[in-house]
């Protein structure tokens, strides 16, 4: 019985943990180059039950020998397993705005490991000088003409420096070449992530590489082929009307986990107040 509340809970926050998955890639939906996290639920190891009994042995000394009868298997719950990102391409909206940039994947390699495509990222940078990765290619000019994301963060060229401009009046063609109205030039720094599932997820749009891995530069890396669009921005890849059919069905499954736990909850105290007074 005190399993079956344990089965009934887990499967309660299961869902209630994917349901607040689902709600963060909704509210999202409208976040420039936003990824979708996806989770996975696994069951927790099933278990063999088996009643252990004896067995009179007619005999001078009366034996009793132990044997069991296999009764079957028990499922111990569920749990949400991972949660991963999807890297797949979103749609590109056209702004007209010369900060806005999109990073459109031509050809990426696909991992013979994980058997998913790669992916590239703008490199960024904050104060602390350590360097992440976005797809969020809304980008705009700081009061000192650096190039950097809406929240703040510096753009880097492929070398690693930030990028200064006298104004917002640039071109950057489709080989991430960027020129500015005064005559600078800069490469926009493009990283190339072999297995993207690696990379660790931070808030506001931004990973951030494992310890013992190294993002190589996407222009050089073989068989890596994208480019940029200037005056778009790629949106985030969440299926809004997928998700919200996804969000009801969590949430039917939370409930019907707590109605079985509201019926254990009566057996039980039936079993405490009525069974036991008899006795």
């Amino acid at each position: 019985m005190f399993r079956g509340f344990y089965t009934a809970a887990s499967g309660m926050l299961a869902q209630q943990r994917r349901t607040e998955v689902l709600t963060n890639n909704m509210a999202n939906a409208n976040t420039p180059g936003f990824k979708a996290d996806q989770t996975s639920l696994r069951a927790f190891p099933e278990m063999l039950i088996e009643r252990i009994d004896q067995q009179s042995v007619p005999s001078e000394k009366g034996l009793n020998l132990p044997f069991s009868t296999r009764i079957g298997t028990l499922n111990t719950g569920v749990y949400m397993q991972e949660t991963l990102p999807s890297f797949m391409q979103g749609d590109l909206r056209e702004t007209g705005l010369s900060t806005d940039l999109a990073l459109l994947d031509i050809n990426l390699p696909v991992n013979p490991d994980s058997g998913l495509r790669g992916s590239v990222f703008y490199t960024v940078t904050g104060a602390d000088g350590e360097q992440r990765y976005t797809r969020n290619g809304n980008f705009t000019i700081d009061g000192e003409g650096f190039l950097t994301t809406s929240s703040g963060l510096y753009i880097l060229d492929d070398e690693g420096e930030r990028i200064q401009l006298a104004s917002d009046r640039f071109t950057v063609n489709e080989n991430g070449i960027l020129t500015g109205e005064a005559g600078e030039t800069a490469r926009l720094g493009i990283a190339y992530a072999e297995n993207p599932e690696s990379l660790r997820k931070e808030g506001d749009g931004l990973f951030a590489a494992t310890e013992d891995s190294v993002l190589e530069n996407a222009y050089t890396a073989g068989g890596v082929q994208f480019k940029l669009q200037q005056g778009y921005l790629e949106r985030s890849n969440v299926d809004a009307s997928r998700t919200m059919t996804d969000m009801l069905a969590a949430y039917r499954s939370f409930e019907a986990n707590q109605k079985v736990l509201q019926a254990y909850d009566r057996s039980m105290e039936k079993t405490a107040n009525e069974i036991g007074r008899i006795g």
